[in-house]
């Protein structure tokens, strides 16, 4: 009787670790809801006695996305070797998705957007922060990934109380057409691959274009001329979320950017497509009802939420490249 009884003991020990770490997994799945990034930039300043200058409200964006990322419910998880976190993809794909736009923002404001010219000096506080944000995002022995990105967080702090200092002429960030159009030229190219990793969720034979557009183009080994595109079923969830929590960075930078290159988007007539592509942008936050990423055919009975996320992403990318030809005209 004892014996049954302790075993029943240690079942239910088991099935109630097991219940509290399914509880704790599924509180640490919801995502981080979008923020106001000039109230944002507001409130910082408010509170350190800075001025909200030129460059202070997309600065103020990249430092609350980036401490979102690793304070949110459960905190940064990819990294987790425990339960839940271990269990857990989905929302480490999200991090991953923020990160990707998070370094190649602090990429672009150490070599573009706090210099006035190619010959001039980089800021030494980006070029402290920038480097730590490339640490791997799944290192968990010391110094582990986190520390590495509060690190980065903390030179960002550093360089937004210069720029803040309006007596201080050393820290600037340059709104200039030029630096901007070198930053969306690099977000093309990430909402375009996301596109293509979305949309061969339901797999497809396609024409290799690689070469396209030059005669004497080469390329280091040969390939066919009909490339298949599969995106296997272990990865449709993680493609998802590594382009929503992706979408959900770029829409708070790109509402940052709308404010502190206001007078830049005006002279070309271009702030309604920085609005279009935010429009977009948010329509990929939507809130996921379905518990799954479902992966039915593009006219089947079940839905492709894939192939959604694809068309907003899509249509996205395709006001981007309208924006950077906006920019590129005098």
């Amino acid at each position: 009787m004892t014996q049954f009884f302790s075993t029943k003991t240690v079942s239910a020990g088991i099935a109630l670790i097991i219940l509290l770490f399914a509880l704790l997994g599924f509180w640490w799945s919801f995502e981080p809801n979008t923020f106001d990034v000039r109230k944002n930039a507001q409130d910082m300043a408010a509170q350190k006695g800075h001025q909200v200058v030129t460059g202070y409200t997309t600065t103020s964006a990249l430092i609350r996305v980036t401490e979102e990322m690793l304070y949110k419910n459960g905190g940064y998880i990819t990294n987790d070797v425990l339960p839940p976190g271990i269990f857990m993809d989905n929302i480490p794909a999200w991090e991953f998705g923020v990160l990707e736009m998070s370094r190649d923002l602090a990429l672009s404001m150490r070599k573009d957007f706090s210099r006035s010219q190619s010959q001039s000096l980089e800021n030494p506080y980006l070029v402290e922060a920038q480097p730590f944000f490339n640490n791997d995002s799944n290192r968990w022995i010391l110094p582990s990934s986190e520390s590495r990105y509060e690190k980065a967080i903390e030179q960002l702090y550093l360089y937004q109380a210069e720029l803040g200092n309006i007596t201080n002429s050393n820290t600037q960030f340059y709104a200039r057409a030029d630096n901007l159009r070198d930053w969306l030229k690099q977000m093309e190219k990430r909402l375009g691959s996301m596109s293509q990793k979305l949309s061969a969720s339901v797999g497809s034979d396609v024409i290799n274009t690689e070469l396209a557009g030059d005669s004497k183009a080469t390329q280091s080994t040969p390939q066919s001329p009909v490339v298949s595109n599969k995106t296997s079923w272990f990865q449709l969830d993680n493609n998802f979320y590594e382009a929503r929590g992706a979408s959900w960075a770029l829409l708070h930078f790109l509402k940052a950017v709308e404010i502190d290159f206001k007078d830049v988007l005006e002279n070309k007539n271009a702030t309604v497509s920085v609005r279009q592509i935010i429009r977009e942008l948010e329509a990929t936050q939507e809130t996921m009802f379905s518990p799954v990423i479902l992966n039915g055919d593009g006219f089947g009975m079940l839905a492709n939420h894939s192939l959604v996320m694809a068309n907003y992403i899509s249509r996205a990318n395709a006001a981007l490249i309208e924006l950077s030809e906006l920019l590129n005209q005098g």
